[in-house]
């Protein structure tokens, strides 16, 4: 059977760095408030001239060189964003004319902190009908631009930055030990969506809107969705917590993860966070904390990643993947 392998990754953060000591200048919060509740410690913001297409860009670049390839060997560019550069055209197509791609198609993917999950099921499926062999699938986001900065129990949790994979058809025999995406599963519920959404938007108010979150809400339903699609994951596959060798959630919070962790029995020492450094970057946040467990040794070719997001609308999901 076709798998859809993953054969390259990258990473792209904006140069500016911002502290929780930082915010504390400008916004009635501390850094001990932050950490105590969040885990985060610092967050990287775009400057004027950093857009979502431009750290998109710059991701898809180093996911390419660490693939061998060029554009020439893509098929399909998926973008996942909640801030893209315009309303239209695609931010997806923006980043392919910047790689100078004229061939095969882009397109964008909106399902928040869910989008990069969402958006590699979509690779997955575009591999295993046959009509790509190659996809370049990005998480590219500059939360910073919808945040209202005097609200600070939301201006404080999130971040910006992008990460990309690039996902190829490969050959394999139906196994769990098979190399590439093992199974995936998706969720929405529409009735969460007062919970965390933007209050702006074209077709209502016709501006752009800020983020408005009701934190209590959202912790108390994202560990049962969460717990809901990776159960479902090790169900399809017949495999158990005790295989994984990295769970790499979305990073929006350290008392979800370690409470999801908790609920599903995976050891501490196999998750990997990065919410510390980078804060909450919606649909860049899986690919960033990919990023980082390559850079760093732990993740190699042929672990098995368990990978897992939740956002607003609510969506949620999970990917079950061998390296």
């Amino acid at each position: 059977m076709i798998r859809s392998v993953v054969v390259g990754s990258g990473a792209s953060k904006p140069r500016n760095v911002v502290k929780n000591s930082d915010l504390e200048k400008s916004v009635d919060t501390s850094d001990e408030w932050i950490v105590q509740r969040t885990g985060i410690h610092q967050r990287y913001i775009a400057a004027e001239d950093e857009t979502t297409a431009s750290l998109g860009e710059a991701a898809a670049r180093v996911a390419l060189d660490d693939a061998g390839l060029t554009v020439d060997d893509i098929d399909l560019i998926i973008l996942a964003t909640s801030t893209p550069n315009n309303t239209f055209p695609a931010t997806a197509v923006d980043i392919q004319h910047r790689l100078g791609m004229k061939h095969g198609a882009a397109f964008d993917m909106q399902a928040v902190c869910s989008g990069f999950v969402f958006a590699v099921t979509t690779a997955d499926s575009f591999i295993k009908s046959g009509q790509a062999k190659r996809v370049l699938v990005i998480g590219s986001e500059t939360f910073s631009r919808i945040l209202d900065w005097e609200d600070r129990t939301t201006c404080v949790l999130f971040g910006d930055g992008a990460g990309a994979i690039v996902v190829e058809a490969q050959e394999g025999v139906g196994l769990s030990n098979d190399r590439g995406i093992l199974t995936s599963h998706l969720r929405s519920d529409g009735s969460h969506r007062e919970k965390l959404f933007v209050d702006g938007g074209p077709s209502t108010t016709q501006t752009v809107g800020h983020l408005r979150m009701q934190g209590r809400e959202v912790f108390k339903h994202a560990v049962a969705m969460i717990t809901d699609v990776i159960e479902a994951a090790f169900d399809a596959t017949g495999l158990t917590a005790d295989d994984i060798d990295w769970f790499i959630p979305h990073q929006a919070n350290r008392r979800i993860i370690d409470a999801s962790a908790k609920k599903l029995n995976i050891d501490k020492k196999k998750v990997v966070m990065t919410v510390d450094q980078h804060g909450n970057t919606s649909a860049a946040s899986i690919p960033l904390a990919i990023d980082v467990a390559i850079s760093d040794g732990r993740l190699k070719k042929g672990d098995l990643v368990l990978l897992e997001a939740m956002g607003g609308g609510f969506t949620w999901g999970a990917v079950l993947v061998r390296w």
